[in-house]
């Protein structure tokens, strides 16, 4: 060991930013273990690092005794005499241990302990600086791929980005440069894991806030962003300064701003949707470009029925009803979309079944538990069935069977003189 070592601790230090005084305690643990390994653990002994000649120093202590016990820790008097003239009995004397001796597998083992320790002080530097990263937005160079995912690389460290991460269809190829949101760090074995994301809501309002102005300094809020990623996308916006168009902000001169965030996220389509406390309103915005005729609002159940005219059922739908899905989720309510015909028939039907309910003295939810949802399933029902099913009354049966004659011929499209409902009788076999 020389002055030579202490350059060394020096350039480590220095080159990979590891404390020096954690370099040096690592060092002296790693010929500890060397020392161990060749003359055993049971050894007294005590290592340190010589800053001004640049050598670690190891001093083996024994105890002073009358009589040997274990030569690897204990000294004769007389012996101890011969290092120190005034030694007595009980003390411990110090002996230098010459480390050049250590052997081949010693040092071997010495270098082995101080790479682990400086791989696990670098990993840690790298965890400490990222942990508090979460929420931002990284950029890497796509190294390789492995079964869990892209491998992205940072520099110091790597990061990973998962297959359920990234945005569906897209394709990198080694070299390609890439943006992705920092979605977790954690502490592994081998190295921090930085895990980051292209799917994620979080990283179009990370996009926004970089290109918009507005978002950024508060003067936009984003309420909330869904989306189907790599193919659309919702992000509903509130502002409570009147002079500022939130959308025009979002969208920027000539879509300048949304144009950049599309084309990172590889032509997603993002509707800017202008939220509002009242959720009708919302909802009709969440639903442009379709034009609606009308919304009824079911707060118990926080449910939506949105009636549209005929023709623009498909806008409101979306492809495979991805419109209506992504809006549904950005209000966080369920949405029934119907045309105008569709819903004027279902609006008649539910005021057929009401007055039939209504005949019989019961609610309508009850004709829905027992499987009556409409006046056909009544119709082909016998007295008995009604009458056990609904917990009928003979009166309240009579007024049902009544009330069923009348709106039948209507609503059945059926004609003739006979009644539509009739007691029907269970049908006798021939040796009856």
């Amino acid at each position: 060991m020389s002055l030579e070592l202490k350059k060394i601790i020096d350039q480590i230090s220095k080159d990979k930013g590891i404390d020096r005084d954690m370099l040096v305690d690592t060092l002296e643990e790693a010929v500890r273990s060397s020392v161990y390994k060749k003359y055993g653990s049971n050894l007294d002994i005590e290592v340190n690092f010589n800053e001004d000649n640049g050598e670690i120093e190891v001093y083996q202590f024994k105890v002073v005794v009358d009589e040997i016990g274990d030569p690897n820790n204990e000294i004769l008097l007389e012996d101890a005499k011969e290092h120190d003239p005034n030694v007595q009995l009980e003390d411990e004397l110090g002996f230098t241990l010459d480390v050049k001796d250590l052997g081949r597998i010693a040092a071997q083992s010495a270098k082995q302990v101080l790479m682990q320790k400086m791989r696990d002080a670098e990993q840690e530097i790298i965890y400490e600086e990222y942990k508090d990263r979460i929420g931002e937005i990284i950029s890497g160079i796509i190294q390789r791929r492995d079964r869990a995912g892209w491998i992205i690389n940072l520099g110091r460290t790597e990061a990973l980005l998962p297959r359920d991460e990234q945005i569906p269809k897209e394709r990198f190829h080694r070299g390609d440069r890439v943006e992705a949101y920092i979605i977790d760090v954690r502490r592994e074995s081998r190295t921090p894991q930085i895990i980051v994301s292209r799917s994620h809501p979080e990283y179009l309002i990370s996009l926004f806030k970089r290109e918009v102005p507005e978002i950024s300094d508060g003067t936009i809020k984003i309420m909330n962003v869904v989306r189907d990623p790599g193919k659309r996308a919702k992000v509903g916006v509130m502002t409570k300064d009147m002079d500022v168009d939130p959308v025009g902000a979002c969208v920027g001169v000539k879509g300048s701003r949304i144009h950049n965030i599309v084309q990172e996220l590889k032509g997603e389509r993002i509707d800017i949707v202008i939220w509002s406390p009242d959720i009708a309103t919302y909802a009709a915005n969440a639903l442009s470009p379709a034009r609606i005729t009308r919304i009824t609002v079911d707060e118990d159940e926080k449910s939506l029925e949105v009636v549209v005219p005929d023709d623009q059922l498909t806008p409101a739908i979306g492809q495979k009803g991805q419109n209506v899905k992504l809006a549904s989720s950005l209000l966080g309510w369920k949405i029934d979309v119907y045309t105008e015909s569709r819903y004027n028939e279902v609006y008649e039907h539910h005021q057929v079944m009401e007055q039939l309910a209504s005949a019989a003295g019961i609610s309508i939810s009850e004709f829905n538990r027992e499987g009556f949802d409409s006046l056909d399933s009544l119709v082909q029902s016998t007295d008995e069935e009604l009458k056990q099913k609904l917990d009928l009354s003979d009166e309240n049966l009579e007024s049902l069977k009544g009330a069923i004659n009348f709106l039948g011929p209507q609503k059945l499209n059926l004609t003739g003189e006979e009644p539509l409902l009739q007691e029907k009788k269970p049908e006798q076999n021939d040796q009856e």
